[in-house]
């Protein structure tokens, strides 16, 4: 798995790289992976929602420390896909990390093109994105995260259990649910994530 990873580093693309991509799918009206109507229009809603998060996301001052001490290098490697939901909201709060700390490389894979990685890091038996795989300077597995935070992972679970399905009026609600997290529910985890790690 450990030469897997390390492939899938050196092909990755830097979060400028990812974005450049997004505003190219959303100016030719496509999408990543496989192409319906309904990834292409979450495409430029996500890319939209990116670019507003590029903006406004911000890093609790009790975090800021705890990824500013990290003293060895890693690598955050994401597994995403543009017409991911979950990802947008993600991604944004992953690069403001990256930026506070010089030992942070980010870097994101398409999940539809590297299905080998992807298969590595499951959920419950599904391709359920984004997963952040953080790795240490020689490409080993130091924690995971993803694809959501446990709230909002109970959130999507409650939902499934009472109405047998994820549909349009739930997504909604998720949005709104993000909205008002701000994000503080990843940041959280992945604050965790790296005190383990420690």
């Amino acid at each position: 798995m450990k030469n897997l990873i390390e492939n899938s580093v050196k092909k990755a693309m830097d979060y400028s790289e990812y974005n450049l991509l997004f505003k190219q799918l959303v100016a030719e009206d496509r999408t990543t992976g496989e192409e319906t109507q309904e990834k292409i229009d979450y495409t430029k809603l996500n890319f939209s929602r990116t670019k507003r998060l590029d903006k406004t996301a911000e890093i609790p001052e009790e975090s800021l420390e705890v990824f500013k001490n990290i003293s060895e290098k890693q690598t955050w490697l994401v597994i995403s896909e543009s017409w991911c939901g979950d990802a947008a909201q993600t991604l944004p709060f992953l690069n403001k990390i990256a930026q506070l700390s010089e030992n942070i490389e980010l870097k994101i894979v398409l999940r539809d093109e590297n299905p080998e990685l992807m298969d590595e890091f499951l959920t419950n038996g599904s391709r359920s994105i984004p997963v952040v795989i953080i790795l240490d300077e020689d490409f080993n597995v130091i924690n995971t995260f993803g694809p959501r935070s446990r709230a909002a992972t109970k959130l999507v679970a409650d939902y499934k259990e009472h109405h047998g399905k994820i549909d349009d009026a739930f997504k909604e609600m998720l949005q709104v649910w993000y909205n008002n997290d701000k994000g503080i529910s990843i940041v959280n985890e992945l604050t965790e994530c790296i005190k383990v790690s420690v």
